[in-house]
């Protein structure tokens, strides 16, 4: 069948959402369930991984200067501290991720606790910023934190609408990192693991395809791949310059609010 209109703006629509939400605090996965049940567009499991790859590698130029710093002073204490900790942070979500897969751990598809985790989640911010109003944070990363935050992907990982950056953030400013800092060592971490989830998903899609599965709409994949990857670009790069001069808080009122309002339309 030849794709409607409305096909392609429903591509366009999923695209726009997944760039917007993947490294913002607020959760892509939930938004997307959501989108998807608001639109009666269930897509495949393989478009919306192939989008949140798009938006993951969109923002690898973002972080060019610290990849290339650290390939081009791998002898530096400060950088070899800096990288061994990223690396270990990755390590303890692979092998989690890998524990969960193994169990078959799937992600609920009902709205109600994409409500609830996108509620608590808010009401975690403003509290976060409230116990760190006030002090001005360092940039050190210590092994409590990189551990804390591989952890708290994994959390984000069976919560649909924890929202992974959002859960590691708000651990990372709890324990005393400023905004700044939280924010990249989050998108860093989350671009290998991000990546190598997406890459395992898209092998097993391709090599172990659903039984009954329709034909894959690659024409879709593609455009919704190049739509979120535009749009995280643009995301991510407004982000890092508003978290030197804004707090966390309007991003939790918004999930209180996307919370409640999923919870009393949606249930």
């Amino acid at each position: 069948m030849r794709p409607t209109m409305s096909h392609w703006i429903i591509v366009l629509l999923l695209g726009v959402i997944e760039g917007i939400t993947e490294f913002l605090p607020v959760s892509s996965t939930g938004h997307l369930l959501i989108a998807e049940r608001l639109l009666h567009a269930r897509q495949s499991d393989l478009f919306n991984v192939v989008i949140q790859a798009g938006a993951v590698l969109a923002v690898i130029p973002l972080f060019s200067g610290r990849i290339l710093g650290a390939l081009q002073n791998p002898g530096s204490s400060t950088v070899r501290d800096y990288w061994t900790k990223l690396i270990a942070a990755f390590v303890i979500t692979g092998a989690g991720g890998v524990v969960l897969d193994k169990m078959k751990v799937k992600l609920p598809e009902d709205p109600t606790p994409v409500g609830i985790a996108l509620l608590v989640g808010g009401v975690l911010f403003l509290v976060a910023e409230w116990l760190i109003r006030g002090r001005k944070g360092n940039d050190q990363i210590t092994w409590t934190i990189a551990i804390a935050v591989g952890v708290g992907q994994l959390v984000a990982a069976v919560f649909p609408g924890a929202s992974r950056s959002g859960t590691t953030i708000i651990v990372a400013l709890i324990l005393g990192l400023n905004r700044t800092a939280a924010t990249e060592f989050t998108f860093l971490l989350g671009i290998p693991t991000m990546l190598a989830a997406s890459g395992l998903k898209i092998f097993k899609a391709l090599h172990h395809p659903p039984v009954g599965a329709a034909p894959e709409d690659w024409s879709a994949v593609g455009l919704g791949f190049l739509v979120s990857a535009v749009v995280s670009f643009v995301v991510v790069k407004w982000l890092l310059g508003y978290v030197r001069n804004h707090t966390f808080a309007a991003f939790g009122y918004y999930r209180i609010a996307a919370g409640l309002l999923i919870l009393i339309a949606l249930r």
